[in-house]
């Protein structure tokens, strides 16, 4: 199986890349489905069941919106943020689904669309899709499972243990960390230049520059719109945004709210995290990297590089996302980037892993240095829990990115002042991860059923 960057890095919107924009591909794939087969015009009925965590907490994910979004043909990456609540308002207010917006159905979404508490085998983010004919006779079913940061996956490919159907050969295969630091000593490349040489099996250099450069843009616009952004987000909690009113007190403004404390260079960290998880807890246009729900970390240490990193520059925006795409594949490879089925470990834990090994790569760090720094930036997450409350991506997530940034940049900072050489490898880190993500109880991933979920509201 080969995963490339632009599996890692994809362009979406927010709540949540396993129960927004992984919902939202396996609809638009299921529908697209029934065209090609040329069932899709005596489809009459079309019913929905999310099971798992996606049942659990897709209400507050939008899960359900997402859905019915990818059964009229909308993607991710091109859907309008600003137009889905019309969208959605009429497909309600009517009671009709156009399937890729060409093929009018009735639609139940109290009968339809369905939250099940139960579990389907391979993933506990599973998905039925299941058309009828008028009469009522089935007409196809097909399980699909949204395995973390945007991936779906079908029964067949999730019962063989697969992460997709690609088999392209790459010219520096590697599963592990050791594999991959072996590869760039015996070839004597970086782990950004070993990766651009994996890429070219998909596409030029140049065209894999400019998607890399396009991705740096969104994240960049989605800083820029968190930044300016007020009021309060979505959801029912009334948390209210703050990253605009920091960004005044930064930029002066307003008078800081904490006079005779001097503005650091952290706190823009932390700004450029909050604007971007604020923006995906509102729905907007994010980057998955490598989930939404931990979608701020990365831009806000590319941030940091680019605003306060001596020669910064497009170059090493690129360098940076193709060694943390490394890191990300080494995760996605030998244990998760799913909360739902290992914690927020695999989600802010792995950001923080590959934002910490990316900068110290872009710093001038030896692969050594690069591996050391992503060990760090896991080791300190290990066990973290995933438990939004109301299943919302606010509470604690939205800190959650600016802690991970903060984190990151200092696992660098660590790794740099060091020669490489340490105790731990990323390899048995990412393997005590998927361990203690598996004894880790249900309840802590992404349920909403325990940890602070439960907690705050008692309080």
């Amino acid at each position: 199986m080969a995963i490339s960057v632009f599996d890692i890095f994809k362009i979406g919107i927010g709540p949540s890349s396993s129960h927004t924009v992984g919902p939202m591909r396996a609809a638009k794939t299921f529908v697209g489905n029934l065209e090609q087969q040329g069932i899709i015009g005596r489809v009459a009925r079309l019913r929905v069941e999310l099971f798992g965590s996606l049942g659990a907490t897709g209400k507050g994910h939008g899960t359900d919106k997402a859905v019915l979004l990818g059964l009229e043909g909308e993607a991710p990456d091109s859907v309008d943020p600003d137009l889905i609540p019309q969208r959605l308002q009429t497909i309600r207010d009517t009671g009709i689904v156009s399937l890729l917006q060409r093929y009018p159905i009735q639609f139940n979404e109290k009968a339809d669309l369905l939250f099940q508490r139960k579990v389907l085998p391979y993933h506990s983010n599973g998905m039925r899709f299941t058309v009828f004919d008028a009469g009522g006779a089935e007409l196809l079913q097909a399980d699909y499972y949204s395995v973390g940061g945007g991936f779906v996956v079908t029964d067949a490919i999730a019962a063989a243990d697969r992460l997709n159907n690609d088999d392209t050969c790459l010219p520096y295969p590697f599963k592990t960390g050791a594999a991959m630091l072996k590869l760039c000593t015996l070839h004597n490349k970086s782990i950004s230049s070993l990766i651009m040489s994996n890429e070219k099996a998909w596409l030029s250099e140049a065209q894999i520059r400019q998607d890399l450069l396009k991705i740096w843009r969104v994240m960049q616009a989605c800083v820029d719109r968190g930044m300016h952004q007020e009021g309060v987000m979505p959801g029912g909690m009334k948390v209210k945004r703050r990253s605009a009113n920091l960004y005044r007190q930064l930029s002066g403004e307003i008078p800081q709210q904490t006079p005779g404390v001097p503005v650091g260079t952290l706190d823009w960290v932390n700004l450029f995290a909050l604007a971007v998880s604020e923006e995906n807890a509102s729905g907007g246009r994010v980057v998955t990297a490598p989930t939404n729900g931990a979608a701020g970390i990365i831009p806000a240490v590319l941030h940091y590089y680019w605003r306060f990193c001596e020669g910064a520059n497009e170059d090493g925006v690129i360098r940076f996302l193709l060694t943390a795409a490394a890191i990300a594949i080494l995760y996605k490879e030998n244990a998760s980037l799913s909360g739902a089925e290992v914690g927020c470990q695999g989600e802010v834990g792995v950001a923080c892993s590959m934002a910490a090994g990316a900068l110290a790569e872009v710093l001038g760090g030896t692969p050594e240095q690069v591996e050391n720094a992503a060990e760090i930036g896991m080791e300190h997450n290990l066990g973290l829990t995933c438990d939004p409350v109301g299943g919302l991506v606010q509470v604690p997530c939205i800190e959650r990115n600016a802690m991970g940034s903060v984190k990151a940049i200092n696992a660098a900072r660590i790794a740099l002042r060091g020669d490489g050489t340490h105790f731990v490898s990323l390899d048995k880190v990412i393997k005590t991860m998927r361990e203690t993500g598996a004894d880790m109880k249900t309840k802590y991933k992404e349920t909403s059923r325990g940890g602070l979920a439960v907690n705050l509201i008692e309080c």
